[in-house]
């Protein structure tokens, strides 16, 4: 997957353990910043962003 990998702008400078994610039109990838030559997890893009919106949600409690 050739992408435009990004990772959060509240991660650590250092690199700490972060996840760094790269979408697209039908896609949103996902992989552990610490070794972008793994494995790599793929999400469709309602499902990623009900993720999204289930985060928002626990935020707010």
């Amino acid at each position: 997957m050739d992408s435009n990998w990004r990772k959060s702008s509240y991660s650590a400078p250092d690199g700490g353990q972060c996840v760094e994610v790269a979408p697209s039109p039908t896609v949103t990838a996902a992989r552990d910043s610490k070794t972008p030559a793994g494995p790599v997890l793929t999400f469709s893009t309602p499902t990623w962003s009900a993720f999204l919106s289930h985060l928002a949600v626990r935020q707010d409690h």
